[in-house]
């Protein structure tokens, strides 16, 4: 394969091997995506017709997710595999209601982490860290993380639409109690990933198409979603369809809410 002509290429980036990255990114609609990316994402529509809807509902429960910590008084956020920079990022969401809300965000994916960070070059208040969500300790012990937040506070934690990439051999429980116990009482979880509960043939046919991807799928039940919340409670209305999570009006969109493909669900640390 010829390698694209754009500036904008991350160094030593394998343009053969595509990422859920950068395949979210174009459902998105953006730009920052290779060929190999858009092949996947085109299989993958034709998996999920409605894969664009189920992208967008994700981001708008991260929009809404934010603002309501942000209206709990959380004024610091994590954003676990934030991904690719497109219209409504967590630091531009939290500091448009306050200038001095920090977010850290964190994704190994190379050109996520280019893009992050040529974005927030100029933003003190917030900063991406190159690392992988499973392993919390990197995360959680980078200077860049402890810099920015304090611990000793509330803080947001995001795992937003990331949590299915997480093979159950990694042990996802572990992963998400370890960023937990590491976060003062008070701290929030928004948490979203893809299941069977709602759409189990399409999904079936997902979790197929991602096995020739970088980042093969793990969907999980309302229970096993639940479960993840150990340590937390969960605010109105529970794990639920994302396009039901606090909706702006209606349906947010007005369509069948099993179409948003993914749970969600918000939870307070006690």
């Amino acid at each position: 394969m010829v390698a694209e002509s754009t500036t904008w290429i991350p160094d030593g980036i394998d343009l053969d091997r595509p990422s859920a990255a950068r395949l979210y990114d174009y459902l998105l609609g953006g730009g920052h995506n290779f060929a190999h990316d858009r092949d996947l994402a085109e299989r993958f529509l034709t998996a999920q017709p409605h894969a664009r809807q189920i992208a967008r509902h994700n981001r708008s429960f991260l929009r809404r997710s934010v603002l309501f910590m942000i209206e709990q008084g959380v004024r610091q956020f994590l954003d676990l595999g934030s991904g690719i920079p497109t219209v409504g990022n967590v630091h531009e969401i939290a500091q448009a209601a306050d200038p001095r809300t920090r977010v850290v965000y964190v994704d190994y994916e190379e050109v996520a982490f280019a893009h992050s960070h040529l974005m927030l070059a100029d933003n003190a208040a917030a900063t991406i860290v190159q690392a992988d969500l499973t392993d919390p300790d990197a995360v959680l012990d980078n200077p860049s993380t402890r810099a920015l937040l304090d611990f000793d506070q509330p803080i947001g934690l995001i795992m937003a639409g990331v949590f299915h990439f997480v093979a159950p051999a990694k042990d996802p429980a572990r992963i998400v109690a370890r960023y937990r116990d590491a976060t003062a009482p008070g701290s929030w979880l928004a948490f979203s990933q893809f299941t069977r509960d709602l759409m189990p043939e399409e999904m079936d046919r997902i979790v197929e198409v991602m096995k020739s991807s970088r980042d093969p799928m793990f969907p999980r039940s309302r229970a096993e979603i639940t479960a993840l919340f150990d340590g937390y409670e969960l605010v109105e209305p529970g794990i639920v369809p994302t396009a039901l999570w606090h909706p702006d009006e209606g349906l947010d969109d007005g369509d069948d809410p099993n179409r948003a493909g993914i749970l969600s669900g918000v939870g307070r640390k006690n």
